[in-house]
């Protein structure tokens, strides 16, 4: 019996008049149990749905990253050379990731604020956290990965960071990674550089 036949018959049985609203609290009733049940099980269901997205646009990245490394590097001060092996990465993670860091795991203030004074160095490592505090890590296989700041010169050249106290590229730690706080969202483009004969995977963003 079709649900408009159903409830016609109940409409029209005279006799069933004073059951309606009974029947009706009850419908009402199985009806919230069912919008209930579906939204803790949403609940339950969206973080893990979430993680799985969010791991497979880093694990992505890293293998764009890794799909890089054994290219053309340029050199920074051969103004004539052609550009170096780059890749973009895309990202569109939801604003409970806090960051996605290159190479390094950033430090934090006091105030839980991200700070590049203490960064610890982690070569062919990608690390992102989400705002609550949970922290993942994925790996780029092969050889050492250096991660390095990227900056337009006077010449408008993308070049490695160089350092505020002389004319030298950057050698501490801080200079070996890279971060990308929340929104984590756009893209994001890597060339493959040399300086003083290591290969850099620099950021040019």
């Amino acid at each position: 019996m079709s649900i408009y036949l159903y409830m016609k018959k109940i409409i029209s049985d005279t006799a069933a008049t004073d059951t309606i609203p009974l029947k009706l609290v009850v419908y009402l009733g199985l009806l919230a149990a069912v919008v209930f049940l579906l939204a803790h099980a949403w609940n339950t269901a969206s973080p893990v749905l979430q993680e799985s997205e969010v791991k497979n646009q880093v694990e992505t990245a890293s293998l764009s990253l890794l799909s890089i490394q054994s290219g053309y590097a340029r050199d920074p001060a051969d103004r004539y050379g052609p550009e170096g092996s780059m890749c973009t990465l895309s990202f569109s993670l939801p604003s409970s990731v806090r960051y996605v860091s290159f190479g390094v795991e950033p430090d934090q203030d006091c105030n839980g604020n991200l700070t590049d004074s203490q960064w610890v160095s982690e070569n062919n490592t990608l690390i992102y956290q989400y705002k609550n505090g949970v922290k993942k890590r994925v790996l780029i296989e092969g050889t050492p990965v250096h991660f390095i700041k990227g900056t337009r010169n006077s010449e408008g050249m993308w070049v490695p960071v160089e350092s505020h106290e002389s004319n030298q590229t950057v050698s501490g730690l801080e200079s070996t990674g890279i971060v990308i706080e929340s929104p984590v969202s756009g893209e994001f483009l890597f060339e493959m550089v040399t300086k003083d004969g290591i290969r850099y995977t620099m950021a040019r963003f």
